[in-house]
């Protein structure tokens, strides 16, 4: 089968497009045929290798962790699937991954695919979908009647937190640029900040949010201004860099890592499926694009690097500093704007449509 892959850690420019060996189903896994995969800033830094003490990769590797597809094959010990289900999962970051033809995904990992968009579109849900629900449910705890900044809505995340959020019956104020603005509005959002007109601080001086969820890159003291922003004893919970671990007022800071959640994510699903929750998509691409996806994903990857380097420190700082080719930009590669889908050759002609 045809994959994309990497053989090291590095730029965008060690991800090749190549023959692979086509997955077998092991035990509680199956086989399935991909119709699509999307690009998120976490490949890229699985790619650069900036978290490998965290999580080390075998290689070749595959990246690519969203899901959507077919199942051709179900493996010993998976009663609840079967050939020809269509699925989507948030794949384990260190093992094989969607970008190819064929993957073996643990079962546990699946939901039933959206039946109301194109499946490879659904490639667009898992990972930024689960973010969103996570960063506001688990980790903001929020409730109806209480008010949140999105800072950061027209991100991936930012979509589908702010629908979440006006589902749950929040009053939101979400920042925005002139390319999201009425996309975040027609989501239901009470007021929309443009943050490129003036500093969304300066904007919202005074008023208080019972939660400010951050999706936007930024360094301590932006962090430490919004943090002033959150209600004595409320959250401020972020997903890009982690906020000041000391505010008090009982204030709460958390920084998100998603994880795959089979349940939350088929919730997700059916919010798509009976109209409550619209997938975004910019653009689908052939697979073998990935690597001009991630060249162009580079300038906004490097900044948001550099960012969590200020603020966490440690090893992660002495590896930027170490080997600053691995989040370098490429020149004239031009701009990553929205969700990118990407198709296999093998499904582009014939992706199923519900």
């Amino acid at each position: 089968m045809k994959a994309v892959r990497y053989h090291s850690y590095g730029g965008s420019d060690v991800l090749i497009y190549e023959e692979a060996d086509r997955p077998v189903a092991g035990e509680g896994e199956v086989v399935v045929l991909v119709a699509g995969t999307s690009y998120n800033d976490a490949d890229s830094g699985l790619r650069a290798g900036l978290r490998q003490d965290l999580l080390p990769l075998a290689f070749p590797h595959i990246p690519g962790l969203d899901l959507a597809g077919v199942i051709t094959e179900v493996g010993e010990g998976v009663p609840d699937w079967s050939v020809g289900d269509t699925v989507v999962a948030l794949l384990p970051a260190d093992a094989p991954g969607a970008a190819a033809e064929y993957v073996a995904a643990p079962a546990e990992a699946l939901a039933p695919a959206p039946r109301t968009v194109d499946l490879a579109d659904a490639a667009a849900l898992p990972l930024v979908g689960l973010t969103a629900w996570q960063a506001l449910f688990e980790n903001a705890d929020l409730k109806p009647g209480q008010s949140i900044l999105i800072n950061g809505a027209g991100s991936a995340v930012g979509g589908y937190a702010v629908q979440l959020a006006v589902q749950t019956g929040a009053t939101v104020t979400a920042t925005a640029g002139a390319r999201s603005r009425d996309r975040i509005r027609s989501y239901g959002a009470d007021r929309i900040v443009e943050y490129a007109v003036t500093p969304v601080v300066q904007v919202l001086a005074g008023q208080h949010f019972d939660v400010v969820l951050q999706l936007a890159p930024a360094g301590p003291e932006e962090n430490a201004r919004l943090v002033d922003l959150v209600a004595d004893g409320g959250a401020f919970v972020s997903v890009t860099t982690p906020g000041p671990p000391d505010t008090g007022r009982g204030v709460r800071t958390v920084h998100v890592f998603a994880r795959s959640d089979a349940t939350q994510l088929a919730e997700l699903v059916a919010r798509v499926d009976a109209g409550e929750l619209a997938i975004e998509v910019a653009e689908r691409l052939p697979l073998v694009d990935l690597p001009a996806v991630h060249a162009r994903a580079a300038g906004r990857f490097a900044r948001i690097a550099e960012l969590a380097a200020q603020v966490e420190g440690g090893d992660l700082a002495e590896r930027l500093r170490a080997d600053q080719a691995v989040v370098r930009a490429p020149a004239a590669a031009g701009e990553l704007v929205g969700k990118t889908v990407l198709i296999p050759m093998s499904s582009a002609s014939d992706t199923p449509r519900h």
